[in-house]
């Protein structure tokens, strides 16, 4: 039994789509769960045809559908008030530091975060790495457990077969709460299925789709 779960990720709907099953699976055995999240996600591209938001509107939007997501999943929010597409240029050491200050805090047994190098959008890899690196920064004798998410192409030929592989379909209707909560990001993608969602060949394909969350146990190598 884990005794509190950290969750790292850069941007709003980040928990959602990559470890919404997992987290609730912990919040069902009664295991604490915090969300840090890097930003905002101001830089988003999607504003909705016709518009439904504009570069100033947008992060605000973006808040309150964090905040409901993470209602939804029962955890603790801390948004940690980076900018968005901008991580890649903050200073490692510094966001580190920032981080292994709300660590110590929280004392968690296991942390979630990105795979660097492998997650695709420069902010997953920067906060990955430094989500990493803070707990690297740790007493060794009182690190918590990484589980880091690779979600690049071909990640499997690259690191070989995940360590960790949660099937969550027994979560599926929570994490679609979640996503949904994320209503201005996701549309696109559930859209898709929600068209078709009174079909159960639909449902079951957005379950094998979304039903599996994957990750690597990182090794320090001290």
């Amino acid at each position: 039994m884990e005794k509190h779960v950290v969750v790292i990720y850069p941007h709003p709907d980040d928990e959602s789509f990559g470890a919404a099953g997992t987290i609730t699976k912990y919040r069902e055995e009664e295991v604490p769960v915090t969300y840090l999240c890097g930003t905002l996600g101001e830089m988003g591209r999607n504003m909705g045809t016709p518009a439904f938001a504009n570069r100033e509107t947008l992060p605000e939007i973006r808040k309150e559908e964090l905040i409901e997501a993470c209602k939804q999943l029962d955890v603790d929010l801390r948004m940690l008030g980076y900018r968005d597409k901008t991580m890649e240029f903050e200073d490692k050491r510094h966001v580190a530091e920032h981080l292994k200050s709300i660590l110590d805090e929280i004392q968690p047994s296991l942390v979630i975060t990105h795979y660097p190098e492998h997650a695709v959008h420069p902010d997953h890899n920067a906060m990955g790495a430094a989500a990493i690196e803070a707990v690297r920064m740790m007493d060794a004798q009182h690190r918590p457990t990484v589980w880091a998410q690779a979600i690049t192409n071909d990640y499997i030929n690259e690191l070989g077969e995940p360590d960790i592989k949660n099937d969550v379909t027994a979560y599926f209707d929570k994490k679609m709460e979640a996503i949904l909560s994320h209503k201005s990001q996701a549309s696109g993608v559930i859209g898709q299925f929600q068209e078709y969602w009174a079909t159960e060949d639909m449902k079951e394909a957005a379950k094998k789709h979304l039903g599996k969350e994957q990750f690597y146990i990182w090794h320090f190598g001290e």
